[in-house]
C-alpha cells in the first residue's frame, strides 16, 4: 500500500481533501458545487492493473484532448504526509519515501506535490488550470488521486480520480468526483458550472476505457 499527500497553502480553495468526504454530494463545500460519476470498467485484477497504469501517467486527462505543460515535482525531498481512509477522515502520517516513475513518453507519473498547468477546450469551454497533486493512493484494490487548483482557472475547486477493484464482485469501477466554486463571470450563470464539468467526465470515461462502460 502506498499514500501519499502534499498539504501546503498555495491552492486558492479551503477544503482540501474533501472530493474524499462521503456527504459531499449532501454537504458540498460553501458555494461550491458537486459532481460525481461511477462507471463500470471491466473486470479482474489485468484489467485494474491496466486502468490504474493508465490513470497514473495522466491518461484521463491526456487523451481527453488536454495539454500537459510545466509539471514539476514537489519542491524538495518528496513529502507523504496526512491521508484519507474509505470514509474521508484523515489517517496517520506516512514518511514513507516516494520513487518518481516515468511513461514511456517521459512523462512523470502523478506524484503527490507536483505541479502542472493544463490547456485546452471542452466544448467550447475553457479547461485552462494550474493544478497541485493533494493526494496518490496505491493500494492493492485502489489506486486514485486528487487535483486541486491554484489559479488560472474558471473555476476553483478539486477533484479525484479512483479505480477500484472491488472484492466482492471482482468488478473493475471508475470514479470521479469534484466540486467547482465558479470564478469567471460567465460560469456564475446557471448551469455553465455543471455544463463544463459534465462534458469533462464523459471525456475521462472515454480516455480510461474506449470501448465500453455501464454508467450509474
Amino acid at each position: 500500500m502506498r499514500r501519499g499527500t502534499f498539504r501546503e497553502g498555495t491552492v486558492d480553495y479551503a477544503a482540501v481533501g474533501a472530493t474524499h468526504a462521503p456527504d459531499l454530494m449532501q454537504y458540498p463545500p460553501e458555494r461550491s458545487i458537486p459532481a460525481e460519476a461511477s462507471w463500470r470498467l471491466g473486470s479482474g485484477e489485468e484489467r485494474f492493473r491496466t486502468a490504474g497504469e493508465s490513470l497514473l501517467s495522466w491518461t484521463a486527462q491526456r487523451a481527453a484532448g488536454l495539454e500537459l505543460r510545466d509539471v514539476r515535482p514537489a519542491a524538495g525531498s518528496a513529502y507523504t504526509g496526512v491521508s484519507f481512509d474509505a470514509e474521508g477522515a484523515p489517517i496517520a502520517p506516512n514518511r514513507t519515501q516516494v520513487e518518481q516513475r516515468f511513461a514511456a513518453d517521459g512523462m512523470p507519473f502523478v506524484a503527490p506535490g507536483m505541479t502542472l498547468k493544463l490547456h485546452g477546450r471542452v466544448k467550447g469551454m475553457r479547461a485552462d488550470a494550474e493544478l497541485r497533486v493533494i493526494s496518490v493512493t496505491e493500494e492493492r484494490r485502489r489506486v486514485g488521486f486528487v487535483l486541486g487548483t491554484v489559479g488560472g482557472s474558471v473555476v476553483s475547486g478539486e477533484e479525484s480520480f479512483d479505480i477500484e477493484w472491488r472484492e466482492d464482485t471482482d468488478e473493475v469501477w471508475f470514479t470521479v468526483r469534484a466540486f467547482d466554486a465558479p470564478v469567471a463571470l460567465l460560469y456564475r450563470l446557471p448551469g455553465m458550472v455543471r455544463r463544463r464539468r459534465r462534458e469533462l467526465f464523459s471525456l475521462y470515461l472515454r480516455a480510461i476505457s474506449p470501448l465500453y462502460a455501464t454508467p450509474i
